[in-house]
């Protein structure tokens, strides 16, 4: 039996929705029908790194290709959420327009906000009001459990910091790391197992907030160092196959010799 035409093109955002409830509808895609939310899980996380990278790449092509994909795992949630007769993607919208409006008052009503800092703090203030009754008892509450480390440590030293809690200036963010690079190597030195893993956690989330003092990205920041590396190390390996070796026939003084070389080429205007 040969399906049915697609939706006439108009409103984009309006066929959209109907490809997505002709999807799950009677007679729809078999794959799109078995999903669940658990099931789609991944892939709106996977499809979240996609559109990061496609950032990256400065694609504008790829990054609208990628746009549309988390949009669909949107559309697939909220459509299976209408089944359910909970919500539709209507509402989704609708609720994000009044939420943005109530919570920015200074563009659409009569506050006044300074800087982006009294804009966070106004915006943390009217989100505590408006959810009085979800349980949330720390202004740490609500950062989500699934965020990368880096990520996650960062957003709970600047949840922390809206209420006060901070240091006042760099250079103890700086003190810190150093005092905790200090008890890594006093961990190490009594070869105590779980000492060391505490102590380098330490260090890591004293080095994200060093990060967040010079508003650096630390999962950016650590994304970007790993693709240098990796940019670097692939040109030693083409250097040493170049000269009819192999990595393993090569010593680290060799190897390092190289990197250095690779190092020196990269900074050269």
């Amino acid at each position: 039996m040969s399906g049915a035409p697609p939706p006439p093109e108009g409103d984009p955002i309006r066929r959209l929705l109907d490809v997505v409830d002709r999807l799950r509808g009677e007679g729809g895609c078999p794959w799109d029908r078995e999903q669940t939310l658990q099931s789609l899980k991944p892939y709106l996380i996977e499809e979240a790194y996609e559109l990061l990278e496609a950032v990256d790449r400065d694609d504008p092509e790829h990054h609208r290709e990628e746009l549309g994909d988390v949009l669909l795992q949107i559309l697939l949630h909220a459509r299976i959420r209408k089944e359910e007769g909970r919500f539709a993607f209507e509402d989704v919208a609708a609720g994000l327009a009044e939420k943005l409006i109530r919570r920015h008052p200074h563009v659409f009503g009569d506050t006044e906000a300074r800087d982006s800092g009294e804009v966070l703090r106004n915006w943390e203030a009217i989100k505590a009001a408006e959810k009085p009754d979800r349980g949330r008892r720390s202004v740490l509450d609500g950062v989500p459990r699934h965020l990368p480390a880096l990520q996650k440590a960062q957003r709970v030293q600047s949840r922390a910091s809206r209420v006060g809690f901070d240091w006042s200036e760099a250079d103890a963010a700086f003190a810190k790391v150093a005092e905790e690079t200090d008890e890594v190597r006093h961990a190490i030195a009594a070869g105590e197992a779980a000492a060391i893993r505490e102590e380098i956690g330490d260090l890591l989330f004293a080095v994200t907030n060093l990060c967040r003092f010079y508003s650096v990205n630390a999962e950016d920041a650590l994304h970007a160092t790993v693709a240098k590396f990796g940019r670097r190390f692939h040109a030693i390996e083409e250097r040493v196959h170049a000269a009819g070796k192999e990595l393993g026939d090569c010593s680290l003084e060799e190897m390092d010799a190289i990197w250095n070389e690779v190092k020196r080429s990269e900074k050269q205007p």
